[in-house]
């Protein structure tokens, strides 16, 4: 027995430490050959991208077909890097694997393959689909409703949404605004159909649960959480869908139950209604709100000026009729896109949209390049959604705007009523595109006005238009071009009050959630820079959220803020 275990002891070990050698070995070549693909990546991808988002840019303000032409041939010469079936197979090996043990090149690993993997479809078809995508867009930007003869703006439409009382005027006001979507839908459902066939070549369902896992979010969790914000919403909205209905009814005239989409102020009901006594567009009717937004910034130690000077922020001809913030190089070239107006809605939209701006500006440079990008797409909304809701804010409306405390007093308890119908009036809408998005993708030969017309009865609490058999769910321009995204404005709420909560209570170690205004506050600006901004997408969104606030994303702040 001696001899049999003295030589079966070294032997096991000798086994051992071979076994151990080989698994070393192949991990440090899996970590190398990762470590050239991304040098590769980035050789290819990074210039490619800034030119494409560049061209893209130049687009929206431009609304020209050879801007727009180019701008797809170069998301069209993006794609196919990513299409690259061999490359893709090589990231598929290496996630096998399971050998990178180094946290940042595992992290790009994960970010790098979802990349590819959403692009693993027939190069014919993705580039069929960009160039839908896009033509779809440039029809969005250059389509003016048409309204008695006379073509208007997006502007103009819910301007007179806004403040007519014509009820035929309004209809016919909101219906040539839907017009877009005739424009727009046989292209609208070949993207759809597109969308689908490519996503259940990866093996996923459908392009809706295929979008979701591949921005690490899981379906049933989101599922969830929206269930759980309906059951604490609905009440809530019920209530001032009442009130809002007593206030229209008196507006125009009628019954509550004569009350049509039109009558809502907004051609979604996404926006409440101005039903409390507060003129909030008077405060900023005569601002330089540019101005407001770049000494905003400023005084949080998150200074603009560079980013304003880039940006295109007023209306022209031709010209994208919304509003959005692009990264156009991960690194320093932040610009945004508006329409300015000086009233309360642009003053909001500019301090959301540089609220993105400030974020991608001051994530760290030194991270590499792939994770030089927000955590997700909803803590980057999160950020612009704490920032634009200020423009309703009584304590900044004296701080930046100049109103009397005795203003402020006067309209404190109807500016937070407003900001609060605001949030439930928005909330409501999401589950309706939410839930239209999921049921679109799970059956797009459905009857997809019914299932519109549905969900907005059920979840805004609106009356359908009796026997329009139109496709209005296609004039939503998310639904069109960003899809499965809509989901993530409500996530970034939530977030935008755990974000607030947590710095009132440790930033600025206060006990009074409602008169923040931030201003002059550089501590607050530090904080974000450390624990959301610097970060990038170094860690997986819940993580940084959680290290940010202590802990991970809860919807219990924007309930005790909106709902309670």
């Amino acid at each position: 027995m001696k001899f049999r275990k003295s030589v079966f002891v070294p032997l096991l070990i000798n086994i051992f430490v071979i076994s151990l050698f080989t698994g070393c070995v192949k991990k440090e070549d899996m970590t190398e050959e990762f470590k050239r693909f991304v040098k590769d990546y980035e050789a290819k991808v990074a210039p490619l991208y800034t030119e494409a988002n560049t061209a893209y840019f130049n687009a929206t303000i431009s609304g020209k077909e050879e801007d727009y032409k180019k701008s797809a041939d170069l998301q069209v010469q993006l794609s196919k890097i990513y299409a690259n079936k061999s490359d893709f197979a090589k990231l598929k090996r290496i996630k096998a694997s399971n050998t990178i043990q180094d946290e940042l090149l595992n992290r790009q690993l994960i970010k790098i393959y979802n990349a590819y993997a959403s692009n693993q479809i027939d190069e014919k078809k993705l580039e069929e689909m960009i160039r839908l995508q896009n033509e779809t867009e440039k029809k969005f930007s250059t389509f003016r409703a048409e309204v008695n003869g006379k073509k208007i703006t997006d502007n103009e439409v819910e301007n007179t949404l806004k403040t007519s009382t014509d009820s035929k005027l309004l209809e016919t006001t909101w219906s040539a605004s839907k017009v877009v979507a005739e424009v727009i839908h046989d292209d609208f459902i070949k993207l759809i159909k597109l969308r689908n066939e490519a996503a259940r070549e990866l093996g996923y369902k459908n392009y809706h649960e295929m979008s979701l896992k591949l921005s690490e979010q899981d379906p049933q969790e989101i599922e969830n959480l929206l269930n759980e914000l309906d059951g604490l919403t609905k009440d809530a909205f019920a209530k001032l869908k009442d009130d809002v209905d007593t206030h229209l009814a008196k507006k125009f005239n009628l019954p509550k139950e004569k009350l049509m989409p039109w009558h809502y102020e907004n051609r979604f009901f996404q926006e409440a209604p101005k039903i409390y006594n507060v003129n909030l567009d008077s405060y900023y009717k005569d601002k330089d709100v540019v101005a407001l937004t770049r000494n905003y910034y400023a005084g949080l130690g998150l200074p603009i000026d560079n980013l304003i000077a880039k940006s295109d922020l007023f209306e022209k001809e031709g010209k994208y009729q919304h509003a959005y913030c692009s990264n156009l190089n991960r690194g320093k070239d932040v610009r945004v896109v508006c329409n300015v107006k000086p009233n309360y809605n642009w003053m909001g939209t500019l301090l959301h949209e540089f609220g993105h701006a400030v974020y991608d500006y001051n994530i760290d440079s030194t991270l590499p390049w792939s994770l030089r990008e927000p955590a997700h797409t909803f803590t980057t909304e999160a950020i612009a959604m704490m920032f634009g809701r200020m423009a309703s804010n009584g304590q900044w409306l004296v701080d930046m705007v100049g109103i009397s405390k005795e203003e402020k007093e006067k309209i404190a308890d109807e500016s937070f009523k407003s900001l609060r119908l605001e949030q439930l009036t928005f909330s409501r809408w999401v589950q309706v595109v939410y839930r239209f998005e999921k049921g679109m993708y799970e059956n797009p030969d459905q009857d997809l006005n019914k299932l519109w017309w549905d969900l907005d009865e059920k979840y805004q609490m609106l009356k359908r238009p009796e026997g329009r058999n139109k496709p209005d769910y296609a004039s939503k321009i998310h639904i069109a071009l960003y899809p499965a995204y809509y989901h993530n404005y409500l996530m970034g709420e939530l977030l935008a009050s755990q974000f607030y909560a947590y710095i009132v209570k440790n930033i600025l170690h206060s006990d009074d959630l409602k008169n923040q205004s931030f201003v002059n506050k550089p501590e607050v600006g530090k904080y974000l820079l450390d624990k959301v901004f610097k970060p990038g997408t170094e860690y997986y969104w819940n993580d940084m959220i959680e290290k940010a606030t202590g802990e991970k994303l809860t919807a219990k702040y924007y309930a005790k803020q909106f709902v309670e």
